[in-house]
């Protein structure tokens, strides 16, 4: 609650900050050099474009990319694309992880051959937990190695967050101690890398290449290092090419695809970069060259990099302290001496290319040189500003002189000429084979099973294993039969009653059944589509909050389930209630369990028989889908649909009769369900099933069951095939000869491939042959979409797809070489179904035919396919109803296609490759990138161990109207700090380089705790609502926003100044008012006011103390509400008599002495304050010291008395006592106090003379203050001045001698000290004074005054109102019991000098309405330094008092906050986007007059702009105090006048933003009211992005955004948005609240946050207006004295 210490003021301090978080130096140094090394080649050569990218060197040495620079240059002349592939091979070869005997010129060979060394890999990783199979790719792992081989040294890239101890796990040293910066690559120490970006103390030795320094990394050298290079150049080794900078790269160089796929052409390099300039034009320079400056070096050309842009710093004239955080506009270093060095090749710093992006205005136009000096050519700045105004989109007209439209339109990115685009012709429709329906193939599939349960009853169907691989049971084909047939009569028969059956034919019933029992889930399953029931089979619920089991309870209510089949074993195993019954689960619908196993069944009676038709329309089951979105469709297949999906199984695979084949996969839904429990009874074929569970005990299971059963068929994943990898060494006899056909269930994910050559590699030994292998591609809507089929001996193995990274992520195919690293390597999944038809559709808009060089959805159309989604219409037609249309617009076929949610195209010879899921696709920037293919990278990132099980979500969610990528991973138990963020930098520097993309979140999360899915994969759309709900508890986060958003709008550019004059002109003729306003006349105001004919107060209390001696002025309550003591006016005389003998005796004092007054709040305070005056001397009212905060506060009191020159200082015996106490003398040494007198016990004597001022403009008394941004300044109130301010408030609020006021605030400043200790004196009212610090006692205590003394006005601050809203809000009706009634209350005012908290108001009023208070009572005042009450809201304005409560606040406005942020005012309706609610400061007082001035050019201003609040008045302070007398402050503030109109009124200028509106309502007078908007102070603005920001209205955006954050404070340092948040909850809440801040801050004001501080509630200091000491707590964070539990550096 106190005033902050003047220590510490100044920037210093700032690497003590370091020694406390450790953070580190550390940065994503390996993209420095390139950030400025813009290519110029680009604008030499190709199309003029002014905005080249950056080579695409992100990942080379030093070295080499200067080397590759050179290249460029050569490259301008002729060079042949042989010619250039071999020089380049020979630059970067080096860079290149080498494989031994390995020509360098021949980059990686395609595949590593299987080795010992290769083969031993997989032993060393069982042991260290296996990694996520399906993205198992040595390929890709070694690409992946060669993006980071160049960061290999480097311990860390990211500065690390500090977090406070409790919160890390194992609290590793080095955690803590910042990385060892000396062993770098090949450039690291050279002289051009970093040339004094330390400053003077780093020795201007550079890039902390010295490692005998390491430990003291000053704070600015690693935040300069960390945001100069946050511009993570988005290249990688495989696109070093960087020969296509150039805009015109030819288009002949590229082939039409269909020629390209069938020959394996290599598409030239040239064309196949050009789409890197695009993405590199907005990712390059964010933070250009950030470091803290030196005081004495502020006559550099600075320019300040407003969050992320750099544009001029515009001069600010209103008082801020010297700003030494300018830094220079370019990467050009500035050396020790401050010369600028010129670095790299010409060409701009790496701020450039965000500027060159900026169309630049008028003067504010820069051309810069290669070293950022800017160049005052007015020719080329006109050249350059028309390329700028060609590129730049058309904008609106001008309007009120401002270019920027409202709308603030995000950037938009412009389409790049030079994108990779589709080529080929239009493609044409796929035809499968015929489906030849064999003679004997059954009518439906109730046939097949009737058929073989008679013909051949012993024959096997299906045996399954136990956990230890021994045969649990062997199910026949007539037992299934006659099970089944149990289940169906029992369905039909034996559920409810006769007259009303449960289950019906054609009812839906769900089956729950586990995944080691598929004999009872085949007889439920048979059972009933026997008695033509639709079963709908789901997993089984383990908890009764299963992640997604709500879902899935909708799919059944929505299907109207009301009976679940499941089987003994899971029946037990479900949990109960404590009665034994099976609870309902969160979101299901009521069912009855029913267990359908032969003992609890009763036999059919003989003549029943189920009735078997052939396959008809009826639905025959429902297959669940969870969505992107996490909510669970039911695709509905029919009887015909799901027979001819047998059928064409059947062809496509060869089954015939009595075949065995090994079944790993899930029996219950897809390829599980298809081949091992509906095709394998169609032909008769015996089903061996591995269970989940033994697969984990024993990975080599399903080999050796193939073995054991010579099988000619299974089915796995690729998960399955990497499982046996890790084990094949404990098997010597394993032989798989007799597999005909290895189905490989996901082979549409492209990352299959790696899996299937890995087995292929190790088990071609024992017997497997290439061609068995056979990938398949499926979905829940489409089944089969196709498979490979098994070849004959020798045919020619199939072909594969080297495919361009890039090229995918805009949609197009272009082949490249397996030694590049962002490529993407597909197998085929074989043909199309038989008697199908596929063609592959645009994946936005209509469905138009893709091109053949294009990606896009596949959809087939076939009648083995879903046909709905069941209950969903809408959604049904758009899948499974879907009419491919070509260009012109005539749909391909007259039947309708489903859509298989599989992105691809049809390859040569009609094979079909995927690339990917619908699902899985996050559109970043307009570039399309697959989850899939960004797992796969970040689990290639070695030390693989890093990642729990391989356990890693990514996901993208929606940030201000673009999609941004969120990783999560769960990290192994044992991982320190360090490993963490090593890894964390890594995976983004690896994502980076190979998919050109940055991640706009990296967080880690304690292992096992994703949502799990039944099968336990990972639940993504449950992580995603945990991370937006902030319940995710990551113990590790990485933010990095500065490298994703690429949208923001442009920096708004400071126009040149209007002048003066024609603002006004343009406002006459817009017909605008001139924004000024003023109070009531004072001079026309006839009232008897007696105390007018004085001069002085002291003579006003004279006066009182002979007409009304006995007349109480003044009550002072204690914390019981009890009248502590009180004074009439005689007693006060007296008193005050005493104390100026006292003065002039002991202090002998002269006339003007300053006394210095430290008193508690209460009447001492009052009685020695006109001591003083009666003694001549001047008083100044000072705060007295905190006993429980000695150290901080006294200070602050000792800084008061020095800097107000006080002479002696007069208090209580108390305090005095307390100056000498042991902690006090710690703080402050005693003999540097002036005299100190203590006023407990007065003499009797009365003084000879009372003093009677010569001048009433000398010097009443000194008003001190600290205002919130941390400066002391005191007023000097003269004599009129006072006279005027009592009169002024009197008018006001009509006070008067027979009236009473409760006054709740502190009394040592501005209206508060007014208030409480003169107003009563010059008015005569009573004064009842509650001292704010009792409420801490008695929260009630004000109120229960209010109440009891029946008060009409009272003034309170806005600490007291939240003290009362939070301490009193569940009490309201023990106060209504207790009496407390608020109905006569006609004014509260909240005394303030900041904008009205409009939300704290109203909770008041609604949260006291019970009480009685009027919901127009509450209201505010506004004041400052130079005027200390300029408005003041009394009773209500006149119309108002009649309406009641009716009706809305009328001083409320909304304004457009967008709007706001460029000084403009815009009215927009309540409830509109973007709107901020403000109310009016109360009513302008009497004598008072303001004006709207801008605060640069000094003009007046129209109405309803915003500017700076000017005041004219008999009551303005008539100046600073200060000791140093900055005389030009002085002048400023206290006596401005305007540059143009009225320029004879002298105005003091206030320091705070507002403006004026003429409301529709009239005063008592009948004039119309003007209402004044304060909007907050100029010196708390902060300037980002060229706007100007209020700090309470991104405060408000952040606590609204998770219930845990009770407090924030917002500031800039060093132009970083600082969020500094108090958390109310545990810790391990804190790293939930880094990304929800970001997000907000983003969305709602378009900023990125640079740092989060997740502090302790009470940490933000706040003093006692209940105002934030922002600049307060910013010099605690810089001097590291918050003790964060967590600080995030959002670089």
């Amino acid at each position: 609650m106190n005033q902050r210490p003047p220590a510490g003021r100044g920037e210093g301090s700032v690497s003590a900050f370091c020694s406390r978080a450790r953070c580190c130096c550390c940065c994503f140094r390996q993209h420095e050099r390139f950030g400025e090394m813009k290519s110029t080649a680009g604008r030499q050569g190709g199309g003029g474009s002014a905005a080249a990218a950056p080579g695409d060197r992100g990942q080379l040495g030093s070295s080499s990319s200067c080397r590759s620079i050179e290249m460029q240059h050569d490259e301008e002349g002729d060079i042949t694309q042989k010619g250039y592939e071999k020089k380049r091979s020979k630059l970067i070869g080096a860079y290149f992880p080498q494989t031994p005997g390995m020509d360098p010129s021949m980059g990686q060979e395609r595949r590593t051959p299987v080795t010992p060394s290769s083969s031993s890999r997989y032993n060393r990783r069982r042991s260290s937990g296996s990694r996520d199979e399906r993205y198992r790719s040595d390929v890709h792992t070694e690409a992946v190695q060669a993006a980071l081989a160049k960061h290999k040294e480097r311990k860390m890239a990211v500065p690390m967050p500090s977090k406070r101890r409790s919160l890390v796990v194992q609290t590793s040293m080095d955690a803590y101690t910042p990385p060892d910066t000396s062993s770098g690559s090949e450039g690291e120490g050279q002289g051009d890398e970093d040339v004094g970006d330390g400053e003077e103390e780093d020795g201007g030795g550079g890039g902390g290449t010295s490692s005998s320094r390491e430990g003291s990394i000053s704070m600015e050298h690693w935040i300069s290092r960390a945001v100069h290079s946050s511009t993570t150049t988005t290249s990688s080794t495989a696109s070093s090419s960087s020969s296509s900078t150039r805009s015109g790269g030819s288009g002949a160089a590229a082939g039409r695809l269909a020629d390209v796929l069938a020959q394996h052409v290599h598409i030239s390099a040239q064309h196949h970069l050009r789409h890197h300039r695009h993405h590199h034009r907005h990712k390059t320079g964010l933070l250009s060259h950030l470091s803290l400056r030196k005081r004495r070096r502020k006559a550099e050309p600075a320019g300040l990099v407003q969050n992320g842009n750099s544009e001029p710093r515009r001069s600010e004239n209103h008082s801020a302290p010297p700003d030494v955080t300018g830094c220079t506009n370019n990467t050009a270093n500035t050396t020790a001496d401050g010369i600028q060095v010129e670095r790299g090749p010409p060409g701009g710093g790496g701020g450039s290319a965000a500027q060159r992006q900026t169309p630049k205005y008028g003067n504010a136009e820069l051309m810069e040189t290669g070293d950022g000096v800017p160049v005052s050519s007015r020719v080329s700045a006109k050249i350059q500003q028309l390329v700028n105004t060609l590129k730049r989109p058309k904008r609106p007209p001008l309007r009120e002189f401002f270019v920027d439209d409202f709308e603030e339109l995000l950037e938009v990115q412009q389409p790049d000429p030079n994108l990779p685009k589709a080529e080929g012709a239009q493609m044409a429709a796929m035809r499968g084979e015929q489906l030849g329906v064999v003679t004997n193939w059954p009518p439906s599939l109730e046939a097949a099973l009737q058929r073989w349960g008679t013909i051949s009853p012993k024959a096997p169907c299906l045996t399954t294993m136990d956990t230890n691989g021994k045969p649990l049971y062997v199910l026949t084909y007539g037992k299934l039969w006659s099970r089944s047939v149990k289940v169906a009569y029992n369905l039909l028969h034996k559920l409810g009653t006769k007259q009303e059956p449960l289950v019906r034919p054609g009812d839906r019933v769900a089956l729950v059944f586990p995944n080691n029992d598929p004999g009872a889930f085949m007889t439920a399953f048979y059972g009933c589509l026997l008695a033509e029931v639709v079963p709908v089979p789901i997993e089984v619920p383990l908890t009764r909050k299963d992640a997604g089991s709500q879902q899935i309870g909708f799919l059944l209510g929505s299907c109207g389930v009301t009976v679940a089949l499941t089987s003994d074993a899971c029946h037990k195993g479900l949990p109960k209630t404590p009665t034994g019954e099976i609870p309902q689960f969160k979101g299901w619908p009521k069912v009855l369990w029913f267990v359908p196993e032969s003992k609890h069944l009763s036999k059919p009676p003989r003549d029943w028989f189920p009735q078997i038709k052939d396959a008809n329309q009826d639905t025959a089951y429902i297959e669940y889908k969870t969505c992107k979105d996490g909510g669970v469709l039911g695709v509905t297949v029919t009887r015909t649909a799901m027979l001819t999906h047998c059928q064409a199984l059947t062809q496509s695979c060869s089954y015939t009769e009595a075949e065995t084949i090994v079944n790993v996969l899930d029996f219950k839904k897809d390829v599980g369900l298809w081949h091992a429990v509906l095709t394998s009874v169609m032909n008769m074929m015996h089903v061996v099933s591995i269970p989940y569970a033994l697969m984990k005990v024993n990975p080599l299971s399903w080999i050796q069951k193939v073995c054991q059963f010579k099988a000619k068929v299974a089915c796995v994943k690729s998960r399955d095939m990497h499982w046996a990898l890790v084990a094949h060494r404990d098997q010597r006899d394993v032989n798989l000869s007799s597999l005909r056909m290895l189905v490989v269930a996901d082979g549409s994910n492209p990352w299959s491939i790696s899996s299937c050559d890995a087995f292929l590699n190790v088990f071609q030994t024992k017997g497997l042959r290439p061609e068995v292998i056979c990938p398949c591609a499926s979905s829940p809507e489409a089944l089969t979409v196709a498979i490979r089929r098994p070849l004959e001996e020798g045919a020619t193995p199939p072909s594969r797809g080297v495919l361009s990274m890039p090229g995918l992520s805009h949609g197009v195919i272009r082949v490249d070489s397996e030694e590049k690293l962002s490529v993407l390597t597909l197998q085929d999944v074989g043909s199309v179904m038989p008697g199908a038809l596929m063609c592959v559709v645009k994946v936005e808009g209509v469905p138009q035919l893709c091109k053949t060089d294009e990606i896009g959805e596949m959809c087939v159309c076939t009648v083995a396919t879903g046909t709905s989604y069941y209950g969903l219409a809408g959604m049904t037609k758009n899948t499974f109803e879907v009419f491919p249309v070509s260009n012109n617009g005539t749909p391909i076929s007259e039947f309708p296609f489903t859509r298989t949610g599989l992105l691809g195209f049809i390859g040569p010879a009609g094979l079909i490759f995927v690339a990917g899921k619908m699902d899985g696709l996050m559109v970043v920037g307009g570039r399309r990138h697959n989850a899939d293919d960004i797992v796969a990278t970040a689990l290639a990132v070695e030390p693989m161990k890093f990642v729990y099980r391989g356990r890693i979500a990514v996901f993208s969610i929606t940030v201000l109207h673009d999609e941004r990528i969120v990783v999560v991973a769960e990290q192994r138990p044992d991982s320190t700090e360090e490993d963490s963020f090593q890894w964390m930098s890594r995976v983004l520097q690896a994502i980076d380089s190979i998919h050109q993309v940055g991640v706009y979140c990296l967080a880690l999360v304690p292992s096992n705790t994703l949502p799990k899915t039944p099968l336990g994969g990972i639940h993504l759309s449950e992580a995603k609502q945990l991370f937006l709900e902030g319940a995710l508890h990551p113990c590790n986060v990485l933010m990095c926003p500065h490298t994703c958003v690429t949208n923001l709008p442009k920096p708004r550019q400071k126009q040149p100044e209007i002048g003066p004059a024609s603002v006004m002109v343009g406002n006459l003729v817009s017909g605008k008012r001139i924004a000024q306003a003023s109070g009531r006349d004072l001079g026309q105001i006839e009232d008897n006011d007696q105390a007018r004919k004085f001069l002085f107060l002291s003579e006003v209390l004279q006066w009182r103390a002979q007409t009304t001696p006995d007349h109480v002025l003044y009550t002072l309550l204690n914390s019981r509400g009890a009248i502590a003591s009180s004074l009439t006016c005689v007693q006060l005389h007296k008193r005050a008599e005493k104390i100026a003998a006292v003065l002039s005796e002991r202090g002998h004092l002269q006339d003007g002495d300053h006394v210095a007054l430290v008193y508690p709040p209460g009447i001492d305070l009052i009685a020695a304050f006109y001591g003083c005056l009666y003694a001549g001397c001047v008083p100044i009212t000072v705060r007295p010291p905190h006993p429980q905060n000695i150290a901080t506060t006294l200070p602050t009191v000792k800084m008061i008395v020095e800097v107000s020159r006080s002479v002696c200082v007069m208090t209580t015996q108390l305090i005095c006592k307390l100056l000498r106490s042991k902690e006090a003398l710690a703080a402050v040494d005693l003999r540097t106090w002036p005299p100190v007198i203590d006023t407990d016990d007065l003499p009797k004597k009365k003084p000879p003379l009372l003093y009677k001022p010569s001048n009433p403009d000398t010097l009443a008394y000194l008003d001190f203050s600290v205002s919130t941004t941390g400066m002391l300044a005191g007023v000097k109130m003269s004599h009129t001045a006072t006279s005027a301010f009592c009169r002024s408030i009197k008018l006001q609020c009509e006070l008067y001698p027979s009236r009473e006021v409760a006054i709740c605030l502190d009394p040592y400043c501005g209206l508060g000290f007014v208030l409480w200790c003169l107003c009563s004196v010059y008015s005569g009212h009573q004064s009842i004074l509650i001292p704010p610090s009792e409420l801490e006692v008695n929260p009630a205590l004000w109120l229960s005054a209010v109440s009891q003394y029946k008060v009409r006005d009272t003034f309170c601050s806005y600490s007291v109102m939240e003290l009362c809203t939070k301490g009193l809000g569940l009490q309201t009706d023990s106060l209504k019991s207790r009496g407390v009634d608020l109905s006569r209350v006609r004014t509260c005012v909240v005394v303030a000098e900041e904008r009205p908290r409009i939300a704290l108001t109203q909770s008041f009023s609604k949260l006291f309405k019970d009480l009685g208070l009027h919901p127009r009572a509450v209201s505010t005042s506004f004041g400052c330094r130079v005027n200390l009450a300029i408005c003041l809201q009394p009773h209500r304005l006149g119309k108002l008092a009649d309406q009641g409560t009716s009706g809305p606040d009328p001083t409320t406005v909304f304004v457009d906050m967008r709007a706001l942020r460029h000084d403009r005012v815009r009215l927009v309706e309540r409830g509109s986007p973007h709107s901020l609610p403000l109310m009016e400061s109360g009513k302008i007082l009497p004598g008072v007059r303001i004006i709207i001035a801008n605060p640069e050019t000094k003009g007046p201003m129209g109405e309803s702009h915003l500017g700076e609040i000017w005041v004219h008045s008999g009551h303005n302070a008539s100046g600073y105090f200060t000791v140093y007398g900055d005389e030009v402050l002085q002048s400023d503030h206290f006596s401005s006048r305007l540059s143009f109109g009225d320029t004879q009124t002298v105005w003091a200028r206030t320091g705070y933003l507002g403006f004026l509106r003429r409301t529709e309502l009239t005063d008592a007078s009948g004039e119309r009211h003007d209402a004044l908007y304060v909007v907050g102070a100029l010196e708390e603005a902060m300037e980002l992005r060229g706007m100007r920001y209020h700090p309470i209205d991104i405060e408000t955006s952040v606590i609204r955004t998770h219930k845990s954050i009770t407090e924030c404070a917002v500031f800039t340092w060093t132009n970083l948005l600082v969020v500094v948040v108090e958390l109310d909850g545990s810790e391990h809440e804190a790293l939930d609240l880094v990304p929800l801040v970001t997000n907000v801050v983003l969305e709602e004001h378009y900023l990125i946050v640079g740092v989060v501080v997740v502090v302790d509630i009470g940490v933000i200091p706040i003093n006692s207006r209940g105002e934030k000491q922002r600049m307060h707590l910013r010099d605690g964070f810089l001097a590291d004295q918050l003790d964060p539990i967590y600080v995030a550096y959002n670089m």
